[in-house]
């Protein structure tokens, strides 16, 4: 069986195979000006079985999924945009096109009020994950920070900054964390803390920002990129902000060259660390 995709001009694209019983439904993803919303969400739930698929869009907004035949509600989301709904017939062998959806921003939610927010670290994670012999990923974190974001008047005028105790890391293993701290890794004997800062803040879309800056780690400088997922504001034990970032750095770059391969030239650790935070801040 097939069905053919929609080009961009509207006209029928290349053929695309899929099993039979089964049909094919797609959605271009904009936002509100236009521009395709990558990573965009799409939930088909089957509306007597109430089983679902779910599908994301790639870098031009296209998000396609292949489901049994029958009747769908269909749900498109991105972070900071109104959900969009349909009801849909899947028809075996058949495609159901959805065309340009342009989601709208979610007026709820609301950007922080200017001035000081300062990070809560009984509610907030700096985790990192890094690659062992090409086989498991190890997951660590840093127990002991503070830092604060310092919110403009227009957003993009905001600045954040954050300083880790480096000798706090932790992977729940002793023996592994003391070799973290030693010279061939962090070397918190001189380097003790991990320092970031940036000023250069802007908005990709949604909820989502770029945070550009400078992370100091082992008396290396360079300049990072952190892309950022903003949550939102709640009141609990006074206002506090959420948000989530991430970035991924290569340990040569910050001057940790330390290195055991295996057999065939296999790295022991790998060259790229995942940096993943999850930050609640309160007003100050």
């Amino acid at each position: 069986m097939f069905g053919r995709l929609m080009r961009r001009d509207g006209r029928q694209g290349e053929p695309v195979t899929f099993d039979s019983g089964a049909g094919l439904v797609s959605a271009r993803v904009r936002d509100e000006s236009g521009r395709p919303l990558a990573g965009a969400e799409m939930v088909l739930r089957h509306k007597r079985t109430q089983r679902t698929a779910r599908a994301t869009a790639d870098g031009f907004g296209l998000v396609v999924s292949t489901v049994s035949a029958g009747l769908y509600s269909v749900s498109i989301s991105s972070g900071g945009y109104r959900e969009s709904v349909h009801t849909v017939e899947v028809i075996s062998g058949d495609h159901t096109a959805l065309g340009e959806l342009a989601l709208q921003p979610d007026a709820s939610l609301r950007l922080p009020e200017p001035g000081e927010w300062l990070i809560d670290q009984d509610h907030t994670s700096v985790q990192f994950v890094a690659r062992h012999i090409g086989l498991s990923r190890v997951h660590g974190r840093f127990t002991d920070f503070r830092g604060s974001i310092n919110v403009g008047h227009r957003i993009e005028d905001s600045s954040v900054e954050v300083i880790i105790d480096a000798a706090s890391i932790d992977t729940a293993s002793a023996q592994r964390d003391e070799h973290l701290r030693s010279a061939d890794f962090l070397d918190v004997e001189n380097y003790p803390r991990l320092h970031f800062f940036s000023n250069r803040i802007q908005r990709a879309a949604g909820d989502r920002w770029f945070l550009d800056g400078t992370l100091n780690l082992r008396g290396a400088s360079r300049g990072v990129r952190l892309e950022a997922g903003y949550l939102g504001l709640r009141s609990w034990n006074g206002d506090r902000l959420g948000a989530r970032a991430t970035t991924e750095l290569h340990r040569e770059d910050f001057t940790i060259n330390w290195q055991q391969t295996l057999a065939k030239g296999l790295a022991v650790v790998g060259s790229t660390v995942e940096i993943q935070l999850d930050i609640q801040a309160v007003r100050g």
